[in-house]
């Protein structure tokens, strides 16, 4: 029953063949036995999404839902605000302050029926590809439970890992979506700058699914995808058959991006795994050749600048007993912000505007893009980042970052396994806007793997 995809789940409930209030009890159960362990939930209200599936069970029964996903158990991460949840930003820092209303993913699936029955857990001020937080402790990977299950949509992670229904909602600014996907074996799909309308909105920040699947992934891109007017940047309506995943990858011209242009170059089971991949869209017809990262070290460099910058000036007016419960390696990173120069900041800022330039050009040349999700196959749960180094912290994600700043439509999704049996991410990226072709050469990929039957449980 909790392998259900969110497609043959709502399809259960139309059938009566499984109401919402059976799923929910047999999913409370299964959340006690894992949550001690991997610690991927905030806000958890297993009471009231009980009486929410006792609510959805009679409207199913009297053939009368209130949306698509009506009684569909659903996450969402901290930082997207839930009228009545304060937002912590994952920081003991950070005063808690209830949010006044929901932010456009939350309402959409409030709308669609969803049962939004926690959030999950984030780093500090979710700037780590980590499930460590001074404010939720460590959150732990459920393949292996002494490693990291990536950031900052580290709960999302997590939990879709471990089976807490099939859909979970997580953001991503510089892979905080594909990277947990990656490190957790799911689909995580970051969709072209504003087609998820979000709040606060703001340069490459996008809210996206975390699946088991890419049909769930596209599913849930149904519900998100719908405008919303508190973000000044959200696309504007436009009809699409997300559900539509036919791809003909023959005659498609695919590039394999091995080599990142800075920061750390993906371990070597990784790049066989993507190799692996990238033969089977070969074998289909593709042409599939090696191109040019479109990173380099000073861009690299600026992006941190700018965002040390961006960080120092959020956390600098707490009062210093606020700022000495900050995880200290994120204190340390933003405080180098704090002597930045202006000229140095937009300079920064700019090389958000120079990976764009790179990412046009390649776009010219090729029609998608194949790279590993994550440069190392994992890393311990107890860290902030692989390196440990608040003098380089985005180097672990140089694959992932570009395709924010570049505002273009990416997805990660299993590819094989490392020596330790913990997932591969590859990931694939596509022009900007073409969101709905990415999704279908995922799929293409999906049904090319065969599907993942190994899914971790509570006594593993």
């Amino acid at each position: 029953m909790l392998d259900l995809s969110l497609a043959a789940l709502i399809d259960a409930f139309r059938r009566k063949a499984l109401t919402p209030l059976d799923y929910w009890d047999a999913l409370a159960r299964h959340i006690e036995a894992w949550e001690p362990k991997i610690n991927a939930l905030y806000a958890y209200n297993p009471a009231a999404a009980r009486a929410a599936a006792e609510a959805a069970t009679a409207r199913w029964r009297r053939g009368e839902p209130i949306g698509p996903f009506d009684g569909v158990p659903v996450t969402i991460k901290e930082l997207v605000a839930t009228e009545g949840d304060p937002i912590p930003q994952g920081s003991a820092a950070i005063p808690l302050v209830p949010a006044d209303s929901d932010a456009p993913p939350a309402a959409r699936l409030r709308e669609a029926g969803a049962i939004l029955f926690a959030k999950t857990t984030v780093p500090d001020l979710a700037m780590l590809s980590s499930g460590l937080s001074s404010f939720y402790g460590v959150t732990r990977n459920p393949w292996k439970l002494d490693r990291n299950p990536g950031g900052s949509s580290a709960g999302a992670g997590a939990a879709g890992a471990a089976g807490y229904g099939p859909l979970h909602v997580g953001t991503d600014i510089g892979g905080s979506i594909r990277l947990p996907a990656g490190w957790c074996g799911l689909v995580g799909f970051k969709p072209s700058l504003g087609r998820i309308p979000i709040d606060p909105y703001y340069v490459g920040r996008a809210a996206g699914p975390m699946t088991r699947t890419v049909d769930d992934a596209a599913l849930a891109m149904t519900v998100l995808a719908r405008p919303d007017p508190r973000d000044a940047m959200s696309l504007p309506a436009e009809e699409i058959d997300w559900t539509d995943l036919k791809a003909d990858v023959k005659g498609l011209r695919i590039g394999l991006m091995q080599e990142p242009g800075a920061g750390i170059r993906a371990d070597a089971e990784t790049r066989v795994a993507v190799s692996a991949a990238a033969r089977l869209f070969e074998r289909a017809g593709a042409i599939v050749e090696p191109v040019e990262p479109i990173l380099t070290p000073e861009i690299l460099d600026g992006i941190d600048m700018f965002w040390r910058a961006r960080a120092w000036n959020e956390i600098r007016a707490l009062p210093q007993e606020r700022l000495d419960k900050l995880l200290p390696y994120i204190f340390d990173w933003a405080k180098g912000g704090e002597t930045v120069p202006g000229w140095r900041a937009v300079d920064g800022f700019n090389q958000t505007l120079a990976i764009r330039r790179r990412a046009a050009i390649l776009f010219q040349k090729v029609d998608a893009v194949l790279s590993p999700t994550n440069s190392v196959t994992s890393f311990s749960a107890e860290l902030p980042s692989p390196q440990n180094d608040p003098l380089r912290p985005f180097d672990h994600i140089v694959y992932t970052l570009p395709w924010n700043m570049s505002e273009q439509p990416s997805i990660s999704l299993n590819c094989g396994w490392s020596g330790e049996g913990l997932p591969i991410g590859l990931q694939i990226t596509g022009p900007r806007f073409a969101d709905q072709a990415v999704l279908g050469l995922a799929k293409f990929y999906e049904e090319a793997r065969g599907p993942i039957t190994n899914w971790p449980k509570p006594l593993d």
